[in-house]
């Protein structure tokens, strides 16, 4: 294994943050698979899934037994890691800028492109390869003008040009679910098996260019910008991996997780030895615009009636709001029949607040999709 260290733009004289990434295997030598924790810098159930994988790629590497190109980023975002107010981590977005870390990365879709196009042929693999490294140079030759910037650079540089990109995250209190384009879901549903995942959520750009769509988006629509004239697959599979709820960062659970993780890379041929049998599938995929949010019309104690994993229809009564003062109650309804994945940590709701997310089978909203 190779330590790399990546230095960040500094924002002050006398401070510089640095991120690090771990690199298995050899480049060149087979497929790349590009995974990091923590994004998000208070998600921490990522966190510790990349200290086991740590561990277990070390032994994977002294057997001999990787294949391709791994690299882990165990810890993503060293400028929400250090954001601390008054007790409370502040690590999903940015305090200087205010922008979620996990949006806004930057689109070389069209620099590549140009550079790329009079190299282009009838071969998809060479195709590939020419995008991958114009890809490559494009993002490190952007220029950036602050930390933040860089850090998402610096991010991009390393996964670019991977061929499975798996970003790890949680929710508040949920169970495990996934996060991917549509047209990566063929390649995903294997990891969706391989983790349990009691649902996926599918949309073809989801708005605000979060860093998983940044990294696969670019090769659908380069296959619609060189529709008919030259054959562009969908060569990189970039999932966002919700490791259930903020609090679940248990050993047991990690260590499963960080196993289940490298059997999928087993099943994709990064990693040496007797394949097992996919596991069957616990859930199935679902459009992210039928993910329907449950907000609170009024601020009051929150106390749920459902719990993350249930089944809901139309109507039923998900949580209550209970004003202290008037002692009314407002009942919260799931809006679909779906399956009730995600739900909020806190007990006191701000007046319109989104409290849980029920998922549904048929696409209902339209815009951006995703939450802040």
């Amino acid at each position: 294994m190779q330590i790399q260290k990546h230095l960040l733009l500094s924002p002050a004289p006398g401070t510089q943050r640095e991120l690090l990434s771990l690199h298995y295997g050899q480049p060149g030598k087979g497929l790349k698979a590009y995974l990091q924790a923590s994004l998000h810098a208070d998600e921490m159930p990522g966190m510790l899934v990349a200290h086991h994988l740590r561990s277990k790629l070390d032994a994977l590497e002294a057997a001999g037994l990787i294949q391709g190109e791994i690299i882990l980023v165990p810890m993503a975002n060293p400028i929400g890691l250090s954001q601390f107010l008054l007790h409370g981590h502040l690590g999903r977005f940015e305090a200087n800028s205010g922008e979620n870390f996990n949006r806004h990365y930057p689109d070389q879709i069209d620099a590549a492109a140009l550079a790329a196009e009079p190299q282009l042929n009838q071969d998809p693999a060479h195709n590939c390869q020419v995008l991958r490294r114009e890809l490559k140079a494009a993002v490190a030759a952007a220029e950036v003008g602050t930390e933040l910037q860089s850090l998402r650079k610096t991010l991009m540089g390393l996964s670019c040009d991977a061929d499975i990109v798996l970003d790890l995250h949680c929710d508040a209190q949920a169970v495990m679910h996934l996060y991917t384009e549509t047209p990566c879901w063929p390649d995903c549903e294997p990891l969706a098996r391989c983790l349990g995942a009691r649902l996926t959520l599918l949309a073809k750009d989801s708005g605000d260019n979060p860093f998983d769509e940044a990294c696969s988006q670019v090769w659908w629509q380069w296959a619609e910008r060189f529709e008919g004239r030259f054959p562009i697959p969908q060569a990189c599979l970039a999932v966002t991996v919700e490791l259930r709820g903020s609090a679940d960062v248990e050993h047991d659970l990690a260590s499963s997780d960080a196993d289940n993780l490298l059997a999928f890379l087993s099943f994709r041929g990064l990693i040496k030895g007797a394949l097992a049998p996919l596991p069957p599938a616990l859930g199935d995929a679902r459009p992210l615009a039928g993910c329907m949010p449950i907000k609170a019309p009024s601020a009051g104690l929150l106390t749920f009636l459902r719990q993350p994993g249930q089944t809901v229809a139309a109507g039923d009564v998900i949580a209550h709001v209970i004003c202290p003062i008037s002692a009314s109650v407002t009942e919260l309804k799931s809006p679909v029949d779906g399956l009730l994945f995600a739900r909020e940590s806190t007990r006191f709701a701000s007046a319109g607040m989104k409290v849980a997310k029920v998922a549904g089978r048929q696409a209902l909203r339209t815009g951006k999709l995703l939450g802040a």
